[in-house]
């Protein structure tokens, strides 16, 4: 997916300077990265959330238009918001460039419903919903796809089963990512049951009756 954003020179800096910013629908940004001048710019920021919408922030490089010209692929690195409407007040953006390995991280996305789903009454549980990875820019994946399908009740997929052309994955690959469960209720029924035919273990020697 290939993204743009226009970016604008920003001339008032600090405190003060961010808020005339933000009253007048923009948004203070920074776009730092290795061996790059630093530059602090604003976005519109109905162009911005539009954009946040529309693409994995964790994930997606983003061409960002610079004022007087040019481009820069960046990341978005950090997201701030103000903390009762919700809205983004400030970004930081990392710039990458094509031959620059970048680490990140990428959703995990389950595909298909499990056997011990659909035919054994399981329950599918997602426990790693995030892979850290490294990577060329152009080879960041969209996300990290997982097929369940074939899971039955008891069975569990791991990072090592993962295949991403052209990534290295950072996470454990002895880190589960999902398991299909049996419920507990049907579990607890079985223990009870098993508790309840169980033979009953005489401890001690004989009672006086006996």
């Amino acid at each position: 997916m290939t993204v743009t954003l226009n970016a604008q020179a920003r001339e008032a800096h600090g405190k003060g300077g961010a808020r005339k910013l933000r009253a007048a629908g923009k948004v203070p940004v920074i776009v730092y990265g290795h061996g790059d001048q630093t530059q602090s710019l604003a976005v519109e920021a109905h162009d911005l959330q539009k954009l946040l919408d529309r693409i994995s922030v964790e994930n997606t490089v983003v061409t960002l238009s610079l004022p007087g010209g040019g481009t820069a692929d960046v990341l978005i690195r950090d997201l701030q918001t103000h903390p009762v409407k919700a809205n983004v007040i400030h970004v930081d953006f990392i710039q990458v460039h094509a031959n620059e390995v970048i680490k990140l991280q990428v959703p995990v996305r389950l595909l298909g419903t499990p056997v011990g789903v659909r035919d054994e009454d399981g329950v599918l549980d997602q426990e790693v919903h995030d892979l850290d990875i490294e990577c060329l820019p152009g080879d960041i994946p969209e996300s990290a796809e997982v097929d369940v399908s074939g899971l039955h009740v008891g069975e569990s997929v791991r990072v090592r089963d993962i295949t991403l052309p052209g990534v290295h994955v950072l996470t454990d690959p002895d880190q589960t990512i999902a398991t299909v469960h049996q419920p507990k209720v049907h579990a607890e029924a079985e223990a009870d049951g098993a508790a309840a035919t169980a033979p009953e273990v005489v401890r001690g020697g004989k009672s006086e009756e006996s």
